[in-house]
């Protein structure tokens, strides 16, 4: 082995991230840094799209997560200020926390999803493959998270119990919110697309006892992710 193979051997992959994520990184560390002190206001979006060179539906993507993580708030027609130097250890989504979130959706979707693999009908079904048939080859992480909480809120009117429905519709805003956000500090956008098929295949072959088993598996996997961002609260 010459020296040049050497010093590759050594050497990390080097991980791809996207244009958001990059964007939200740069924010992030200028507050916690210090280079963004509490109280300061951030430059309009025109204005950081043009400093990172990338659109402004991407600098919106990264300043909802820096608002979900709790360190801006964006004021209409004021601006976006730096409201904390530090997360605060759960993630702001509207009028529920992430991990408030996370402890009450097992008990709707788990049963939701199993309720769905038998009382869906033709039509439904086909709703919920065309939303992951879209989710599949949908690059805009926006558009992606609206997908997403289409596909749960599709699940919960195909229980076919009212409560569910509406529970999910309530909180689906809040879902939207935290898909989003863990996607962009995790990439579990592939991950998830994955769990959604599974749990639309039960679903379709009407085997409640698989279909509660995937979204339980999903709903896990989601906990996990937000455990990774915010840490593990419960300790």
């Amino acid at each position: 082995m010459n020296l040049s193979d050497s010093w590759t051997a050594g050497q990390q992959q080097i991980v791809r991230v996207s244009a958001a994520e990059a964007v939200f990184t740069a924010i992030r560390g200028a507050i916690e840094g210090g280079q963004l002190a509490v109280g300061s206001k951030l430059s309009s979006e025109t204005a950081l799209a043009a400093q990172y060179g990338v659109s402004r539906s991407v600098v919106r993507e990264a300043l909802r997560s820096c608002t979900a993580l709790g360190l801006t708030e964006t004021q209409t027609g004021k601006g976006t200020f730096v409201i904390a130097s530090r997360a605060p250890g759960d993630l702001v989504l509207g009028r529920f926390s992430a991990r408030s979130l996370m402890e009450a959706r097992p008990h709707i979707e788990v049963p939701a999803a199993e309720l769905a693999a038998t009382r869906r009908s033709e039509e439904q079904l086909e709703q919920m493959r065309g939303i992951i048939a879209a989710m599949a080859g949908e690059d805009d992480p926006e558009i992606w998270v609206s997908l997403d909480g289409s596909f749960h809120a599709a699940i919960a009117t195909a229980s076919g119990n009212g409560v569910f429905e509406r529970v999910v519709h309530d909180i689906r805003d809040a879902m939207v919110n935290q898909s989003e956000t863990i996607n962009l500090l995790t990439g579990r956008q592939q991950k998830s697309d994955d769990e959604h098929r599974l749990i639309l295949d039960a679903i379709a072959r009407g085997d409640t006892e698989a279909a509660g088993r995937a979204m339980a598996v999903h709903l896990r996997a989601v906990d996990a992710a937000l455990t990774l961002i915010i840490g593990d609260t419960t300790a």
